[in-house]
């Protein structure tokens, strides 16, 4: 079969392997993948900024359908409609195992970073990992379950409650799923980002969320505070990863008010005002990840229609068009890309 493969760190170093089809073992489970989505610690990965265990096949978000079972699988069957959990190997001993706080394991192996992923015809998921999708969840849909996953698990660390104003900053595909749960929570939500973010910003709007705000040419504290009486937002998810955004959560919040990590710097060391926190008794939350308690939520969001992952997908390409993929996001003219196995 043919497989999107990262075979060294550093730039580039993506192609295109024929790979051989995996068999499943013990408590293993074979899926013939229908789409995988395109995450931004691919990019990095691809940009040789994250390090993954090479050689492996990229591609973490992904849905399917099931074509065989390895020995002790009773839960799952073929033809099952499925996607995964990112978790392949976890050690089961550790304390954040014991607590079901898999993504903090330090021996945790995931899919597409250490074990091969979903940028191929076929992978093989644990089964304690894999999920059957809803009625109402379709493959493309299903693809972004892990993305889904992870602003579930980012939203649920701040206590949402009917009627708060929510900050989310940064409109790419984790600030627009974050949105829509921070919405399902009954909570008013805003959510900016700058000119060239246009698109996403319209597509916020046309998924359910109150206000986009382009803060080069609005004062969004000035909304903040025209919602809140003066008093601040209840709560910022920000999910952009960069300084200036962090500076602006962190003075949209009212006093004792939640912020909430979500985006990754550039850099690990960043200039933060811890003043600000100090004074404001502010709460801050980082957030990595997910764990499995976020997926059965997620689905169950989807299903019911309080979020729709599927509108925010622009491009679809296979995994041979990886060049074309890259560009589509890196150009900004992309919102959510996924890939297409190939024969």
């Amino acid at each position: 079969m043919k497989a999107l493969v990262k075979t060294a760190p550093g730039y580039g170093n993506l192609e295109i392997q024929d790979k051989p089809e995996p068999k499943p073992g013990k408590d293993q489970i074979k899926i013939e993948v229908k789409y995988a989505g395109v995450c931004g610690s691919d990019i990095h990965t691809f940009e040789g900024h994250y390090k993954v265990g090479v050689p492996v096949t990229l591609g973490h978000e992904f849905s399917g359908v099931v074509t065989e079972v390895g020995e002790g699988v009773t839960e799952f069957q073929a033809g099952d409609r499925v996607t995964s959990e990112t978790t392949f190997y976890i050690c089961g001993e550790c304390r954040y195992c014991k607590t079901g706080d898999y993504n903090l394991c330090n021996r945790r192996r995931g899919l597409g970073t250490h074990q091969d992923g979903g940028f191929a015809k076929y992978l093989l998921a644990r089964k304690q990992s894999v999920h059957k999708l809803p009625e109402n969840v379709d493959f493309q849909s299903a693809a972004m379950t892990e993305p889904l996953a992870c602003t579930h698990h980012a939203v649920a660390k701040a206590e949402i409650h009917e009627g708060d104003l929510v900050v989310v900053i940064g409109p790419g595909p984790i600030g627009l799923l974050a949105a829509q749960v921070a919405k399902s929570c009954g909570a008013t939500v805003i959510i900016t980002g700058l000119t060239n973010d246009r698109q996403r910003l319209e597509k916020a709007i046309e998924v359910g969320t109150d206000y986009a705000v382009n803060t080069e040419k609005e004062d969004v504290k000035e909304l903040v505070h025209q919602l809140t009486d003066g008093y601040g937002a209840d709560v910022v998810l920000e999910c952009s990863g960069a300084v200036p955004a962090a500076k602006l959560g962190l003075d949209l919040l009212h006093k004792k008010g939640q912020y909430v990590q979500v985006g990754l710097f550039a850099q690990p060391e960043v200039q933060f005002d811890l003043e600000k926190i100090i004074q404001k008794e502010i709460r801050v939350f980082g957030s990595r990840s997910q764990k499995s308690a976020d997926w059965e939520p997620s689905l169950a969001l989807m299903n019911e229609g309080k979020v729709n992952a599927r509108a925010l997908v622009t491009h679809i390409f296979d995994i041979t068009e990886w060049d074309k993929a890259y560009r589509a996001i890196k150009s900004g003219e992309a919102i959510k890309v996924l890939l297409t196995p190939v024969e």
